[in-house]
């Protein structure tokens, strides 16, 4: 039988192993596992094993790993050596805004970081305060729904031209007219604005264009039918909801009390692995524009960040990189981890302001039409 006084600590614990163990394991599934436990009370320990196997999917080709993982955590069998469960008082971070509490995706370690790009990690909280791009955004707030990239939605409407005959309007017509077809209705797909989704690099390299790139963010989320905005530095951090309020100042404070990461070190391919390993998030790309905002100064093994943006470029409509690095007329990607990705970019522009950044999201829709 299995002790229900399980501390609710040493439930958590758990993802937070796998996650070490490199399992990608989102909040909303740690959350679920515990809405799981919760709702079937389970009496043994094998309810438990198979309530964490249904949430945390883990792969399969992984299972006796996540057992084993499982059985040392909970039992403290088979010799495994597991670190010890936090205690009360340690706070579990923020990476989903979508789950009811904080949670890491990645990365366990704090160190301190300076301006320079570094794989270590570095944790803090972060203040944004009033800037003067006001009137920038409120152009690009006001140009994006008629400039947004677009695609053919699945619902139909009339056309005059459209390039099938609207059958169901025409015998609704022949109802009135005792059966008789007397005019041809046309239909066509209806448009739709094709998602965003944008990556904000928030590592210590990009510190001083943090606050803008957030402020681009908002405006983005609040303008777009469909837009998903993520911070990516030593862990990969989803903002969306928080970015969709309406005050800026407000939106940007919850955005910060979202990510623990600000100004730390930079792990981009790690982040992107983690983007693509949780399945809800990469079904985001598919068929999106994608932007990254972020210099490219990748500290960590360039292979992962090239086979991430491999793989983007394979699911994404585009992708499109942004680095205030391209500022410079003569620039070309020579550092490992802009030259690794370069070839697997649609786009490698100038984000090196705000007016730039703008520009190259409105003219999206015209590089490559939907």
């Amino acid at each position: 039988m299995m002790d229900t006084s399980v501390p609710l600590v040493h439930l958590l614990g758990f993802p937070s192993l796998l996650r070490r163990a490199g399992f990608f394991v989102a909040p909303e599934q740690s959350m679920a596992w515990l809405a799981g436990i919760e709702l079937l009370g389970p009496t043994e320990i094998g309810d438990l094993r198979r309530a964490a196997r249904a949430t945390l999917a883990p792969p399969p080709e992984r299972l006796n790993e996540f057992d084993a993982l499982f059985d040392g955590h909970f039992l403290g069998t088979l010799g495994i050596a597991v670190e010890s469960a936090p205690s009360e008082d340690v706070s579990i971070r923020a990476a989903d805004d979508s789950s009811g509490g904080p949670e890491p995706i990645f990365g366990n370690e704090t160190h301190e970081s300076g301006e320079k790009p570094t794989g270590a990690e570095r944790l803090a909280a972060r203040r944004f305060s009033p800037g003067g791009e006001l009137e920038i955004l409120r152009r690009f707030s006001r140009a994006l729904p008629a400039h947004a990239p677009r695609r053919r939605g699945y619902r139909w409407r009339g056309a005059p031209r459209g390039p099938g005959a609207d059958a169901r309007r025409m015998f609704r017509d022949a109802m009135r007219t005792a059966g008789e077809f007397v005019r041809l209705r046309r239909r066509k797909r209806r448009m739709r604005q094709r998602r965003i989704v944008l990556l904000v690099d928030i590592s210590g390299s990009m510190k001083e264009r943090t606050h803008t790139h957030l402020a681009f963010a908002h405006a983005l989320a609040r303008a777009a039918d469909s837009a998903e905005v993520f911070t990516i530095g030593t862990r990969l951090t989803r903002v969306t909801r928080a970015l969709r309020q309406r005050n800026r100042q407000r939106a940007l404070a919850s955005a910060s009390n979202l990510v623990a990461d600000w100004d730390g070190g930079t792990r981009i391919g790690e982040a992107l692995g983690a983007f693509l390993g949780i399945p809800r998030f990469a079904a985001l790309a598919r068929g999106a524009a994608l932007v990254v905002l972020s210099d490219g100064l990748e500290r960590g093994d360039p292979s992962a960040m090239r086979e991430a943006v491999a793989h983007l470029s394979r699911i994404a409509w585009r992708t499109v990189w942004l680095t205030p690095l391209a500022g410079d007329k003569n620039f070309e990607p020579r550092t490992a981890g802009l030259a690794a990705v370069w070839p697997f970019l649609d786009e490698l522009g100038d984000g090196g302001s705000l007016d730039s950044i703008c520009a190259h999201v409105l003219e999206l829709a015209r590089e490559k039409p939907a």
